[in-house]
């Protein structure tokens, strides 16, 4: 089946196997789930996906095309590229070093990586500031990608192919001016941070950073889908990713070859929607951190994300409020073609994770006005979060 409920009772999520819905397609809850998805695909996206879970059960579908030349249907247990939801494990990571006692929070980052931080910033920015988007450290991507300040896809193209080296992306953010001073706020969100973390797991470690990252969360996770690119393509089944660029490529290009090295441990992994449902139910149960370092995940200053809105974001973590619902805590993020989404709600009895495979598709003339495939997404979420179980 492409879609609906399956009942789980005694079994754990890693050894479900294929059963027999647990309720028929009449079932309002998967009709309006299943409609919702729909939605996202009518609305212009060409193909969408998303595994919901409400206590024992499970929902997943899809809906569209994988490849827009083909016709290649998109299934629910394909890989995709997952953007910034990277930072959630990179946190992690560090976290678990504070816990063994080799890393301070609040420690100045020019006490382990001096040549990068330099000087009185050195001495100033945290890790903690690091991991929330408080260290006044300025997003390297304009200047790697030097197009994007012109909404102009040429970088993308030339860049495709493109080895960069963390510290080479690193000094351009350094480099560039502050965005404020470290520790202010509200903190401004920058990648240029999560290449620092990740530079200093592999100071910590001796052990590249996607590596390290791999033994001490993805794995013992259990997340078997999921993990950081060897190479451009993305091995095993997974959608092509289709990049607008905020109307700048008409029609929508391919990106899903990629050369991830322009952001690693910023946005790099490739998961499955059935995997990021996993990690966010053992983050939020404890078995990834320690509960103590599960509250400091949880310590909320304002940010200012990359497309202008205010988020409450904590350590690789960020929390969204649903009036009348209650508090869900997980994330999102974008590379180039891809979206992806993943939200558990406070309790961990209710999570959605979606992916799509266009990104970037509202023009800047449209601003402000509504567009449908914001407004169908709205809906699914909705539906995912706060709809019947």
């Amino acid at each position: 089946m492409r879609d609906g409920w399956r009942a789980i009772r005694g079994l754990s999520a890693e050894r479900m196997v294929d059963m027999e819905p647990l309720v028929t397609e009449e079932n309002t809850a998967a009709k309006n789930l299943k409609s919702a998805l729909d939605g996202v695909h009518l609305a212009g996206v060409p193909g969408v996906f998303a595994e919901i879970r409400a206590g024992e059960r499970i929902w997943r579908g899809a809906a569209g095309v994988a490849d827009l030349e083909t016709g290649r249907p998109v299934e629910a247990g394909m890989r995709q590229r997952v953007g910034s939801i990277t930072k959630t494990s990179v946190s992690a990571a560090v976290l678990r070093q504070v816990e063994e006692g080799r890393l301070g929070l609040d420690a100045p980052i020019g006490d382990y990586l001096p040549q990068l931080v330099p000087g009185e910033r050195g001495r100033t920015i945290t890790v903690r500031m690091l991991l929330n988007h408080t260290s006044g450290l300025a997003e390297y991507l304009p200047y790697a990608f030097p197009s994007l300040k012109e909404l102009a896809p040429g970088s993308l193209d030339d860049n495709r192919f493109r080895r960069f080296r963390p510290v080479e992306l690193i000094a351009m953010g350094v480099g560039a001016p502050a965005t404020g001073e470290p520790g202010s706020t509200p903190g401004i969100y920058s990648n240029t941070n999560y290449l620092l973390l990740g530079e200093l797991l592999e100071h910590l470690t001796g052990t590249p950073a996607e590596e390290h990252i791999s033994r001490a969360v993805i794995d013992p996770a259990g997340l078997a889908s999921t993990g950081f690119p060897a190479g451009p393509p993305i091995v095993g089944p997974h959608p092509r990713m289709y990049e607008a660029l905020f109307g700048a490529i008409d029609p929508p290009r391919d990106y899903s070859v990629y050369n991830m090295s322009w952001v690693m441990t910023g946005a790099g992994l490739i998961s499955t929607v059935a995997d990021l449902n996993r990690f966010y139910r053992k983050l939020l149960d404890g078995e990834i951190v320690k509960p103590s370092s599960l509250a400091e995940m949880q310590r909320l200053v304002p940010v200012i994300a990359q497309d202008g809105r205010t988020i409450d974001y904590g350590l690789g973590l960020y929390k969204t409020e649903i009036p009348g619902h209650g508090t869900f805590w997980g994330h999102d993020g974008t590379v180039w073609g891809a979206l992806t989404m993943s939200w558990i709600s406070a309790d961990g009895g209710r999570q959605f994770s979606a992916a799509m495979n266009l990104v970037r598709w509202r023009k800047p003339d449209a601003e402000g006005a509504p567009h449908p495939i914001d407004d169908a997404l709205a809906t699914l979420k909705h539906q995912a979060l706060c709809g019947p179980a």
